[in-house]
C-alpha cells in the first residue's frame, strides 16, 4: 500500500487530542514543507489591527502582544467547527506521542477525575507497572513539585524524560496511612494497543483500544498467534471505544480482512486532501465469520474499519450506531513548536456512504449490553462478547448443516 501520511488522532481520557483523520504536514521526507498561507485582505488586517489596539489600551488588564495573537488563532479556529483548533507545543508533543504508540518515560496511563490525577492504569512492562503503581493510585508529586488539577499535561512532561534517567513520584493509595513513594528510571514505553485472548471452540478475541503505528504489527502478530496451530473457526474484533488513531494502521487492519475493493476513500478542496485506499490480497482469516463490536464511542478510524468490512459483506456489525466522525483534518506545524489543525475533507466508505454525524448502524442491535469493555481481563465473562461468541457458533453450525446436505 502506497505510504501515505493520515493520521486519526485517539482520544482517550486526558492524555489525548480528541479523534479524527488527520493529514500531518512537515512530518516525513513526502511532505516536509508547508504551503505558505495567502496574506489577509486589507480590510481584515485592519480590523484586527483595530481590536488589538483597543484591547491592548483599554482593558482592565495589561495583555501582551504574544497573549493577544494566540487568543486570535485560538478563537479564528475554534468559530470553525468543533475538530479544528490550535495546538500549543505540548498539545502537539501529546499528539504526536500519541499516534507513534511509544515514548520515552515512566508508562502510565492518567487523568484528572474530581479534582485529583488518577492512576487509569500503568501500561504493560513499563517502569511503573514494575515498580507497583496501581490503577487508582492519586499522583501527589513529580520530584517533590505537587501535582496540580488543571495542569494534566504539566504532570505528563514531568513523568517523561530520557531513557536512564529517574524520577521520583509519591501517591495516595486506598487503604495506605501514608502517600507512597516510588523511584522510577525511565525506559522506552510501547502503548499497547491490541489485546487478544481465545475464546472457546477454536475462536478469538482481539480489542483494539486505538490506532497507532504499532497496532498493524501487534495485531498481525495476536492473530497469528490465535491461529497457531489450527486456523480460527471465527473471530470477535472489539472497536467499542476505540476513537480513531492513525488511519494508515486502521486501514492495515481492514486489509487484513479484505482481497480486494477501496476501503475509505476522501474529498476536499486540495490536492492533498483528496486520497482513496485499496485492500492488498491475503485474508489473514482465511474467509472465517468476523464480528465487529461497535457502540457509540467507536470513531474515526474505528468507523472506517467497521464501515469498510461491512459495506464488503466481510463482517456482522453488533452493538450500538457509532459516533458519525467523518470529517477530515490536516496538521500543519507552526514555530516554536505549535501545530495547526484544520478541517480539510470529509471521507466516505467504500459504498459512498458519509457517516458524518450520522454514524453506522450496527446490523444486529445490542443496546443492551453493549458499551465499553468490561473490566474484566476476561473477555468471556463480556455479555457482547457473549452473544457475539454465539453467532458465530450458529453461523458454523448453519455451514456444517448445508455442507453436509451437499454430499447427500
Amino acid at each position: 500500500m502506497t505510504r501515505v501520511v493520515q493520521i486519526v488522532i485517539a482520544a482517550s481520557a486526558g492524555a489525548l487530542l480528541g479523534a479524527g483523520l488527520m493529514l500531518m504536514r512537515g512530518v516525513s521526507a513526502e511532505r516536509d514543507t508547508v504551503r505558505p498561507p495567502a496574506p489577509l485582505p486589507q480590510v481584515e488586517r485592519t480590523l484586527l489591527d483595530e481590536v488589538s489596539a483597543q484591547v491592548r489600551q483599554d482593558y482592565v488588564e495589561a495583555v501582551t502582544d504574544a497573549e493577544l495573537a494566540r487568543a486570535a488563532a485560538e478563537g479564528m479556529v475554534a468559530s470553525l467547527d468543533p475538530h479544528s483548533a490550535f495546538l500549543d507545543a505540548a498539545e502537539y508533543r501529546a499528539m504526536r506521542v500519541s499516534t507513534s504508540g511509544h515514548y520515552s518515560g515512566v508508562g502510565l496511563q492518567v487523568a484528572e477525575q474530581g479534582g485529583r490525577i488518577v492512576v487509569i492504569a500503568p501500561f504493560e512492562g513499563s517502569p511503573a507497572e514494575r515498580a507497583g503503581v496501581q490503577a487508582g493510585d492519586v499522583l501527589l508529586e513529580v520530584d517533590g513539585l505537587p501535582v496540580q488539577a488543571g495542569h494534566l499535561e504539566e504532570a505528563i512532561d514531568r513523568m517523561r524524560g530520557f531513557v536512564g534517567s529517574k524520577v521520583r513520584l509519591a501517591v495516595v493509595r486506598d487503604g495506605s496511612a501514608e502517600p507512597l513513594q516510588f523511584e522510577l528510571e525511565r525506559s522506552e514505553v510501547h502503548v499497547r494497543t491490541v489485546r487478544a485472548q481465545p475464546l472457546p471452540g477454536r475462536y478469538g478475541y482481539i480489542r483494539i483500544s486505538h490506532f497507532s503505528d504499532s497496532t498493524p504489527r501487534d495485531f498481525a502478530r495476536v492473530l497469528a498467534e490465535l491461529q497457531s496451530p489450527a486456523p480460527l473457526a471465527g473471530l470477535v474484533l472489539d472497536l467499542r471505544g476505540n476513537p480513531g488513531g492513525v488511519l494508515e494502521s486502521a486501514v492495515s487492519v481492514a486489509d487484513e480482512f479484505l482481497e480486494t475493493g477501496l476501503i475509505v476513500r476522501a474529498e476536499g478542496r486540495t490536492a492533498d486532501s483528496r486520497f482513496e485506499m485499496r485492500a492488498t490480497l491475503g485474508d489473514a482469516l482465511h474467509a472465517a465469520p468476523l464480528v465487529v463490536l461497535v457502540d457509540r464511542e467507536s470513531a474515526s478510524g474505528a468507523e472506517i474499519v467497521a464501515g469498510a468490512l461491512r459495506d464488503h459483506r466481510r463482517a456482522t456489525l453488533m452493538g450500538e450506531r457509532t459516533f458519525g466522525k467523518g470529517s477530515v483534518q490536516t496538521v500543519m506545524p507552526l514555530r516554536d513548536g505549535q501545530a495547526l489543525k484544520l478541517t480539510t475533507s470529509r471521507y466516505f466508505t467504500p459504498s459512498g456512504a458519509s457517516i458524518h454525524e450520522r454514524g453506522i448502524e450496527p446490523d444486529v442491535s445490542l443496546a443492551a449490553v453493549a458499551g465499553a469493555p468490561a473490566s474484566s481481563p476476561d473477555a468471556a465473562v463480556d455479555p457482547a462478547v457473549r452473544t457475539a461468541l454465539q453467532y458465530l457458533r450458529d453461523r458454523s453450525l448453519v455451514g456444517t448443516q448445508v455442507a453436509l446436505a451437499g454430499e447427500h
